[in-house]
């Protein structure tokens, strides 16, 4: 998988299409990502002890990676990511500027 934790990333398709946010967990047995404010549903939290009230919470779900692309640091476009060989050791390239990621 080529997006990691903290990465900035644009949604391509769904309810939130077109915003942006950061990769907040990666889970790629699934080949999902848990992105920050994107994709919120609502959780009942039960009430444990007494005087505590319940309540419901908005968290973010996971989102598959295919519906979300990479925004390149540099350029600040939207992109697919290359991989680039530098001094040996293989890095995450942007395909529009080929800026190191």
């Amino acid at each position: 998988m080529k997006i990691k934790k903290g990465d900035q990333v644009k949604i391509l398709s769904g309810k939130d299409r077109g915003k942006t946010g950061k990769v907040l967990r990666v889970l790629p047995k699934e080949g999902k990502v848990v992105v920050e404010k994107i994709n919120l549903v609502k959780k009942h939290r039960r009430a444990r002890h007494q005087g505590e009230r319940s309540e419901r919470i908005s968290a973010p779900a996971p989102i598959n990676v295919s519906n979300i692309q990479l925004i390149c640091l540099k350029c600040g476009k939207p992109t697919r990511i290359g991989v680039k060989m530098i001094e040996g050791k293989k890095t995450r390239a942007c395909t529009k500027c080929k800026a190191e990621i």
